[in-house]
């Protein structure tokens, strides 16, 4: 048995909720040493990377002359970026418990989604309103799973992920979505939804696993520390990305 491995009551919860948080999954000495590395390309601003500019989310800088146009967002392409990155994201543990939420041995990690540094800085970092991540991405299967890596620790101060639970399982009609396909914050329906939603409140070292249908958004950064994720999405590698589209941009790894 691989240490960290989920019990049959957690591997339950992903089934039913969507999500699964696996308390002290990554070691903290593990951690310090991958937030080194991401603290040292944010710093550099090593390409590639996401702005929170070039989203324009609510919060973001207007403009490329507005104080804050250079923060960053995102630290793109992590799995290339750095061993320790690499280290993560191939990790015994995590592909271990992949295997048994997919109920699948043969798992792959996609290079095109997520597969990054997630940052939220002081200041200058912008709210993420309620979405799919399927909303992005194109496979055969909408049957994707992301894995969350809280490098410190995260909570409702420093902007933490909310998500809806069991909101992977439900359809959604296209109208209830706005141009950029979050949901419309206006209507009697979404407002019922997100009142559903609840924190995702982590310590440094926890993991969150969670489906590419489950609804999440994420506040802002009041604190005056830049928080750090790691994330990567997975996939069986039965389900293939659809050709020509932004998923089949760059291979995925075979773990």
């Amino acid at each position: 048995m691989i240490p960290g491995l989920p019990n049959e009551l957690e591997l339950a919860k992903f089934d039913r909720q969507g999500f699964v948080v696996i308390k002290g999954l990554a070691e903290i000495a593990e951690c310090d040493e991958i937030r080194e590395v991401a603290e040292l390309h944010a710093a550099q601003q090593l390409a590639p990377i996401e702005y929170e500019l070039d989203v324009q989310y609510p919060g973001s800088p207007r403009d490329a002359n507005a104080e804050g146009a250079t923060t960053t967002r995102r630290l793109l392409q992590a799995y290339s970026r750095h061993e320790r990155f690499r280290n993560w994201g191939a990790n015994a543990k995590v592909t271990g418990i992949l295997r048994q939420l997919f109920s699948d041995p043969d798992v792959e990690l996609s290079q095109c989604h997520h597969n990054c540094v997630m940052t939220k800085q002081p200041g200058y970092s912008s709210a993420t309103l309620w979405h799919q991540d399927n909303r992005y991405w194109a496979f055969d299967q909408q049957n994707l799973i992301s894995v969350w890596l809280a490098l410190g620790d995260e909570n409702r101060s420093n902007g933490c992920l909310r998500v809806i639970p069991a909101s992977h399982k439900i359809e959604i009609e296209p109208g209830r979505f706005d141009a950029a396909l979050f949901l419309r914050p206006d209507l009697k329906e979404n407002k019922a939804l997100m009142a559903q939603s609840e924190q995702v409140v982590m310590d440094k070292g926890d993991v969150l696993f969670f489906h590419s249908r489950l609804f999440h958004a994420a506040g802002r950064n009041l604190t005056s520390v830049t928080k750090y994720s790691l994330v990567y999405t997975y996939h069986q590698m039965s389900n293939r990305p659809i050709k020509d589209t932004r998923s089949a941009r760059f291979p995925s790894i075979d773990l």
